[in-house]
């Protein structure tokens, strides 16, 4: 199952991730793929935003950042652009009972395979963004469709 968004701004990203942290459930994996500067961080911060977090930053320094929701959900937000394997961070451990967020995917090589939304982000124009969703999973596929 797949779902395509346009966003013309910074903000139609972060409301973008706003409305999918209504449709959220525990024990999905969101792999964002993209470029430096496609959005994915905006994403995640329009995320974070709905579930009350404030202060959500880019985790590419310190690999992971971990939140709580005002509801007691976590919430990680994994960055892999350093890293030339991921594997060894566990985080497959995070999928058991939050919602995982992971950045420069690519990196990690054994990523999970059911309930995983995979998201592309794609810059068509200097401020424009396509955003593409693809559902592996019922829960997964249960998310998008809420979307």
């Amino acid at each position: 199952m797949t779902a395509e968004f346009l966003s013309h701004s910074e903000e139609d990203t972060r409301e973008l991730g706003r409305r999918f942290a209504e449709c959220l459930k525990p024990e999905i994996c969101v792999l964002l793929f993209g470029d430096l500067g496609a959005g994915k961080t905006v994403f995640v911060r329009g995320v974070g935003e709905a579930l009350g977090i404030s202060g959500v930053r880019s985790p590419s320094f310190t690999l992971v950042n971990e939140y709580e929701a005002a509801s007691g959900q976590r919430v990680i937000h994994a960055d892999l652009y350093r890293l030339d394997d991921a594997d060894s961070l566990g985080l497959e451990e995070y999928c058991e009972d939050c919602v995982l967020f992971v950045e420069w995917p690519e990196r990690w090589k054994n990523p999970p395979q059911e309930n995983v939304l995979k998201v592309y982000f794609s810059s068509p124009g200097e401020t424009e963004r396509v955003i593409k969703f693809q559902a592996q999973g019922e829960i997964a596929e249960g998310v998008l469709s809420e979307l």
